[in-house]
């Protein structure tokens, strides 16, 4: 079933941390209208926040409370790990982004918002979208 409510990337997620204002204020305007994010974003964001940005896991559990209160979290399974195989066979993407985008489709969102992958490529019923670019700025 076709969500409205698109599905984030990990590095979306990240940038409610920058010190790009623009990029932050971006972001945080289209997670708090909601969408869905996997495991594995939880998880790559963690690990991320940890690693280069020196959050301790108390500001992370406490960042992504937030995250996840706004947005449905998508379980990882043994289906989206095996289309995630067949995606990454298919399209060259990297095992790890072949994954979010096989969560997407499991999620039945129509846009995947990532600033990592190639804008405008659809795989299957769903369309990579970078919300940075301002000639395509989700309203």
């Amino acid at each position: 079933m076709k969500t409205a409510k698109p599905f984030f990337d990990t590095n979306v997620l990240l940038y409610l941390l920058s010190e790009d204002t623009q990029k932050a204020d971006r972001a945080e305007a289209i997670i708090a209208l909601g969408g869905v994010i996997s495991v594995q974003v939880l998880n790559e964001f963690a690990s991320v926040a940890s690693r280069k940005l020196k959050m301790s896991y108390a500001e992370i559990r406490d960042t992504l409370s937030i995250i996840r209160s706004v947005c449905e979290t998508q379980a990882l399974t043994v289906g989206i790990h095996e289309q995630g195989l067949a995606i990454a066979e298919q399209f060259g993407f990297s095992l790890y982004d072949s994954l979010i985008v096989s969560a997407a489709l499991d999620a039945g969102c129509s846009v995947l918002y990532s600033e990592d992958m190639q804008h405008g490529q659809a795989i299957g019923s769903l369309v990579i979208s970078n919300p940075f670019l301002t000639a395509h700025l989700p309203s």
